[in-house]
């Protein structure tokens, strides 16, 4: 995982200097700076393998550079970690329908800054399965042609929305999504999605998946995902 190179972005000279020291300690090339301005033409300039980006910063902030970022073919594919203050739950669900990859909330543990970029970052090297593909995680099998999911062998009846909610969740294990990505996916399908009804639907898939159902969890006020392990 050494030598990836993260573009750290923050207004405060202590964070910087956090964040850098962790980071290298862990064989990582870091550049620092602090400004969104700043932040824009570095990821154009220099293709840093990810972005550690805090959000309340001076002129351009956080969420209109991710923005930014995402909407230009240029930088679109850099993965983004978000630095947020605790609590500041809409702009974290705002940065993840941007297209940010993570967050991280101030206060944090080096050890789990670290830990969360070397997983975002294994995360980008692996693509999705294609929408078609069979995912298989230890007893549980989705089949997306048959519209089909088995537990230990045994099928599960689940709805069209129910199934489309938990590909979506697995196709990309340990990844945050936002009730407002679920209804996205499963918007056309059985009737109208809601954020109270994407709720609904992940209480009855816990309850179908049984002891699966524990992997899928609550990120709360902001969404839910799966777990990896």
């Amino acid at each position: 995982m050494a030598h990836e190179f993260i573009l750290a972005v923050d207004d405060e000279e202590d964070i910087l200097e956090l964040v850098s020291y962790n980071l290298e300690r862990s064989g990582f090339k870091v550049a620092r700076v602090e400004t969104g301005e700043d932040a824009v033409k570095a990821a154009r300039d220099k293709s840093p393998d990810l972005i550690l980006l805090d959000l309340m910063l001076p002129g351009i902030d956080g969420l209109e550079v991710c923005r930014t970022l995402k909407q230009d073919t240029r930088t679109a594919s850099i993965p983004i970690v978000m630095l947020t203050a605790k609590g500041d739950e809409s702009d974290i669900v705002a940065g993840l329908e941007l297209g940010a990859d993570d967050y991280i909330t101030k206060p944090f543990s080096p050890k789990v800054l670290v830990a969360r970029v070397k997983t975002v970052l294994r995360r980008a090297g692996t693509p999705a399965p294609g929408k078609d593909a069979v995912i298989s995680i230890n007893n549980l099998q989705i089949h997306p042609g048959r519209h089909e999911v088995l537990v230990k062998g045994n099928s599960i009846e689940l709805t069209s929305t129910e199934f489309l909610i938990l590909h979506q969740l697995v196709r990309r294990p340990g990844w945050v999504f936002t009730r407002q990505q679920l209804i996205d996916t499963a918007r056309g399908e059985d009737y109208p999605v809601t954020d109270r009804s994407v709720d609904v639907h992940i209480v009855s898939l816990r309850k179908k998946l049984g002891d699966f159902g524990k992997m899928i969890e609550t990120v709360r006020g902001v969404g839910y995902r799966f777990r990896e392990k």
